[in-house]
């Protein structure tokens, strides 16, 4: 026979239990905030004193009403957060367990792709994500067999708001580690992340894909032209991780690739740099669009990422030697259109100057005493006192390092990968830089 004490509990639950059966959205919404605010915190053998050990028959109540509410948006945050006290709670795994019976995972996922749904909402839907991903590996991988990591990369791109972007963050990185069978997929959802039109959502991905490419170890082809795209960005905050994950990046066997590929936006091809030649010719003001032509910015992020390289590993430098990145800065210090290029360039090739007597020689060649004086005292400066001719002058050199590079045999480390083997013949070498000067004429 049970006491009178414990017949007493059961009874205010039932009545508590009736109480919610019969209530109304409002009264409902006030048995919400006295729940969480009297049991936010408690152990799960703590919530089921209270409930007279009958919480679970409370959690699916509420989880019953999220099935049938949750397209509608009604009281969703506050319900969603009492379900957090539950799944939250120490000693909480059959609570989880009955939650996720009931496809509480697929409902959390479709709330995010709901557009008339509010964001404090989705919010919470992302922090009871996070509670079952913290749960254990087995929980995470059921996040992604339910397509998880697309919609939640989705919610990211889209979010407006930073706080609860965020918290997708936190819940991307979870999913992340510890996760073998499905951290392939998380990765490429945050490559795929890359060129959203969100500044905050680019700046999270680049900085949970540095934890991400440290994990996964192998890299995906299609990261190397999206990091590079983003080079693209006006927000600083973007091409710093940007930056930041190129040097992890050059690690890898995508080097080679990344290299050639920072090398080549230190000249913007002609269809680009011409797209606003028109408006530049019928109108004056015009010309101010001209700082945030994307393919500019791009060019002098591209400047202050190889500076970096350089300045961090010489083998590096002496590798993008072998792309003709002399020439390239001095191409990219002559574009007056811009003068963050100019100036990124030119800091740059300092380092290169500084690192490589044969670079000293050719530069100082192509420039002329006078030039090169002003550029070796303050390169940062250069482009502030340097005329259109001059300008032009850099824009038109003819530098070519390599050729000295080679016939000086200035570099130990192996060309194979831009021109093959350092061995090979000699004369088929020099055939080749005459080829490209011929080229180069034409």
């Amino acid at each position: 026979m049970t006491s009178i004490k414990e017949q007493a509990a059961i009874s205010r639950l039932l009545s508590f239990l009736q109480d919610w059966d019969n209530a109304g959205t409002v009264a409902r919404s006030h048995i919400l905030n006295n729940f969480i605010e009297t049991n936010q915190g408690k152990t799960a053998p703590e919530l089921e004193q209270e409930f007279s050990q009958g919480a679970s028959l409370f959690l699916v109540r509420l989880t019953t009403w999220l099935r049938l509410t949750y397209m509608t948006g009604s009281c969703l945050d506050k319900l969603l957060r009492s379900i957090g006290v539950f799944l939250s709670a120490v000693s909480s795994n059959h609570y989880l367990i009955e939650f996720l019976e009931v496809g509480g995972v697929l409902t959390l996922l479709e709330i995010l792709a709901l557009e008339k749904i509010k964001e404090e909402g989705k919010k919470e839907s992302i922090r009871l994500l996070q509670v079952i991903a913290n749960s254990g590996r087995k929980y995470k991988e059921l996040i992604c067999e339910s397509y998880g990591v697309r919609s939640i990369a989705e919610f990211l791109a889209k979010s407006k708001s930073e706080e609860t972007q965020e918290e997708v963050q936190v819940l991307l990185d979870s999913l992340v580690h510890g996760n073998p069978k499905y951290q392939n997929q998380v990765y490429k959802g945050l490559i795929a992340l890359l060129p959203c039109a969100s500044p905050k959502a680019q700046q999270l991905s680049l900085q949970t894909l540095r934890t991400a490419q440290s994990i996964v170890r192998t890299t995906h082809p299609s990261i190397v032209d999206n990091v590079l795209k983003v080079l693209s960005t006006m927000h600083l905050e973007v091409q710093y991780e940007a930056i930041e994950l190129i040097k992890d990046l050059v690690n890898y066997d995508v080097c080679p690739a990344l290299l050639k590929g920072l090398v080549a936006l230190l000249i913007p091809s002609f269809k680009e740099t011409s797209k606003l030649q028109p408006k530049i010719l019928n109108d004056t003001s015009a010309l101010q669009l001209t700082a945030h032509l994307p393919v500019f910015l791009q060019q002098a992020a591209a400047a202050k990422a190889i500076g970096i390289l350089a300045h961090r590993n010489r083998s590096l430098a002496e590798e993008m030697l072998h792309l003709r990145v002399v020439h390239s800065l001095l191409a990219a210090m002559g574009n007056t259109d811009h003068s963050n290029s100019q100036r990124q360039a030119s800091l740059t090739l300092k380092c290169f100057v500084q690192l490589f007597p044969v670079v000293e020689e050719h530069v100082r060649k192509s420039m002329g005493e006078e030039l090169y004086k002003l550029f070796f005292s303050n390169a940062g400066d250069l482009y502030m006192k340097i005329d259109s001719i001059q300008a032009d002058i850099l824009a038109a050199n003819k530098v070519n390092v390599t050729k000295a590079l080679y016939l000086s045999d200035l570099s130990h480390s192996n060309v194979s990968f831009y021109f093959g083997h350092r061995n090979q013949d000699p004369v088929a070498y020099n055939t080749h830089f005459q080829k490209e000067d011929v080229e180069g004429k034409e």
